[in-house]
């Protein structure tokens, strides 16, 4: 029986009216990698996300991607691991569609005991850059498009992951269709899930294609006038996709580079901001494609974004696979350029009329922490702006067919250029950033420790 006071929060007397059978709630966290982690609640107990709080250890938003407590800055077991509480996000709380059980979600958000945000959380980060748009009276409208994988649940006889079998003709893609109508209609089901289950959580897509490689598919989120929300339909979106593909017999990933020989998967954020009046501050009022339809506030937030490009690769590429994606004549930036219709550039001026007038960002991968990417594209944004930078000449042409040799393409140097950043230390909080390197460090320490099959190739007989 569920206690009407707990009811009372009209969210989830809403949800509990809708589907009076829901069992169990999944409070949901965003940590440092952008793994969903969280706790399985009775139905019973949901009243807590919203008065009282859920406690949970603060040192879970610093963990590996494995899982593991790095105690990094003696945060986990040199403090005691103590609890911060969690709340519910207002209008997160949904069904999951996929679930063998009656279950909802909410996306929580934390504060010290004291009700201050807790400083370590993700979403806390790029709470943190956005008010300093909001002392400047600007709105960032922000959209993600991410790229994953649709992998059979088996792996190939050499162990590799492979792309799963199409439901209609049992054969398995090996081809590369960009854009291919029939790779869609082959997953057409899945796809379809895919579509319902963020529709029923009220995440918008956009559009969907397959992409560059076999089982490669790209999904849009829709624009939000509400960045942290625009992060938010991120994380879920991809929780959605891997809880989806599982409800279908496959597997889902977003992993940066899976396979050596196909393109790699990226988070693209597609960026403008508005003005107090609801204006688009990023429109020049010129034609679409010309240096006219871009405002001196665009060239500026472009310049800003550009002096942080080499900074931020520990951010958005935050793991050892992550940089394999990052390779010359390729689809991904290597360099510090801008253009407009580029796609070898790091930001794209899309075609479009004036009041869309846009960046997208192209650098992160699909692995990357969303709240941590666009804390740091924003952060590279109002530098440019209340400094007055500015981009240069746009490029045009292969603007990537070879890499800066100052970009990062390893973790450790990435990690160290970040950790030393005067910008996004100023943003982002610099104990933050001590913190986030010092886990991804040991992280990949113990990475490195490990003794891969092909060291026995080459080198058991020397």
């Amino acid at each position: 029986m569920i206690d009407n006071e707990q009811l009372h929060p009209p969210e989830l007397a809403a949800l509990l009216t809708a589907h009076p059978n829901t069992r169990y709630i999944d409070a949901l966290l965003t940590d440092l990698c952008g793994i969903v982690r969280g706790k399985r609640l009775p139905i019973a107990l949901a009243g807590k996300l919203f008065n009282g709080g859920m406690a949970a250890p603060g040192s879970v938003f610093l963990l590996a991607v494995t899982g593991d407590s790095q105690d990094p800055m003696g945060m986990g077991f040199s403090d005691g691991d103590p609890d911060q509480l969690g709340f519910a996000v207002p209008g997160t709380v949904q069904p999951v569609p996929w679930a063998t059980q009656p279950t909802a979600q909410a996306m929580l958000t934390f504060r010290d005991v004291d009700g201050t945000p807790f400083y370590y959380e993700p979403r806390n980060v790029l709470k943190r850059v956005l008010q300093r748009f909001a002392d400047l009276e600007l709105t960032p409208v922000v959209a993600f498009e991410l790229e994953f994988y649709l992998l059979d649940t088996e792996r190939d006889a050499s162990g590799l992951p492979q792309p799963p079998a199409a439901p209609a003709t049992g054969l398995r893609p090996a081809s590369t269709q960009v854009y291919g109508l029939n790779e869609l209609d082959e997953f057409a089901d899945f796809l379809a899930a895919v579509d319902t289950a963020c529709e029923q959580q009220h995440i918008t897509c956009q559009a969907g294609s397959s992409e560059l490689a076999p089982g490669q598919f790209e999904i849009n989120l829709n624009h939000r006038p509400d960045a942290l929300g625009a992060a938010d339909d991120c994380a879920l979106f991809k929780r959605a996709v891997q809880g989806v593909a599982r409800r279908h017999g496959y597997g889902a990933t977003f992993m940066a580079k899976p396979f050596t020989d196909h393109s790699g998967s990226g988070m693209h954020a597609h960026i403008s901001l508005l003005n107090s009046q609801g204006d688009n501050v990023f429109d020049g009022g010129g034609a679409s494609g010309s240096d006219a339809s871009i405002s001196t506030t665009l060239r500026q937030a472009i310049g800003g974004l550009m002096d942080i490009m080499f900074d931020g690769m520990g951010l958005w590429a935050p793991n050892v696979n992550a940089y394999r994606r990052f390779r010359p004549m390729s689809y991904v930036p290597v360099t510090p350029s801008w253009g407009f219709e580029n796609r070898s550039v790091a930001a794209r001026i899309p075609v479009g009329e004036g009041n869309a007038r846009r960046m997208e960002f192209r650098v992160a991968g699909a692995d990357a922490n969303p709240y941590l990417v666009l804390a740091s594209v924003l952060a590279g944004i109002h530098y440019g702006i209340t400094e007055g930078r500015d981009c240069g000449a746009a490029a045009t042409g292969n603007a990537g067919a070879e890499a800066h040799p100052e970009l990062p393409m390893q973790l450790r140097p990435a990690l160290e250029r970040l950790r030393t950043s005067r910008i996004l230390n100023d943003y982002l909080g610099a104990t933050y950033l001590e913190a986030y390197c010092a886990c991804k460090t040991r992280e990949l320490d113990a990475f490195e420790q490990h003794i891969s099959p092909r060291e026995y190739d080459w080198y058991l007989l020397t």
